[in-house]
């Protein structure tokens, strides 16, 4: 029982449910990250280096054949095409996080710059006087 107590106490603390939130988010993130670089970024690279579609770069290793029952076996393909894709995907994503993360960085960086609250004012002749008379019947 005390196993089952402790991973309820685990599964419920902030940090675990901060976690789940940022990988739902994240992977949200991530497909619009990959619709920007295959719908917005790459149609341009690939118009500017002939008309070339990324996706549709791939090496044949074996072409497609037929087996001796009539059925189709696939070619065999290496596909960098989508490996170009996937480069392009990843540095976008890690200079969108860098630039995140900096901001944040930045954001801390002026919450300790903040200035020290004032010191307390010097206390007024009266309250030196006050001061010392408590002091002296403390004494007594």
């Amino acid at each position: 029982m005390g196993l089952l107590k402790e991973f309820k106490e685990f599964a419920v603390k902030g940090n675990v449910i901060d976690l789940a939130v940022g990988v739902i988010i994240g992977g949200a993130f991530g497909k619009i990250v990959s619709s920007f670089v295959n719908d917005v970024v790459m149609p341009p690279i690939g118009l500017l280096i002939g008309g070339v579609d990324f996706k549709a770069l791939k090496l044949i290793l074996k072409e497609e054949t037929t087996n001796e029952l009539g059925e189709t076996v696939a070619a065999v393909t290496l596909n960098y095409g989508m490996f170009i894709q996937n480069i392009v995907d990843f540095a976008i994503i890690a200079f969108v996080i860098f630039l995140a993360i900096k901001g944040i960085n930045q954001m801390n960086k002026k919450k300790e710059e903040a200035p020290a609250p004032a010191a307390p004012p010097e206390p007024t002749p009266s309250e030196k006087l006050l001061e010392e008379i408590r002091d002296l019947l403390k004494k007594q």
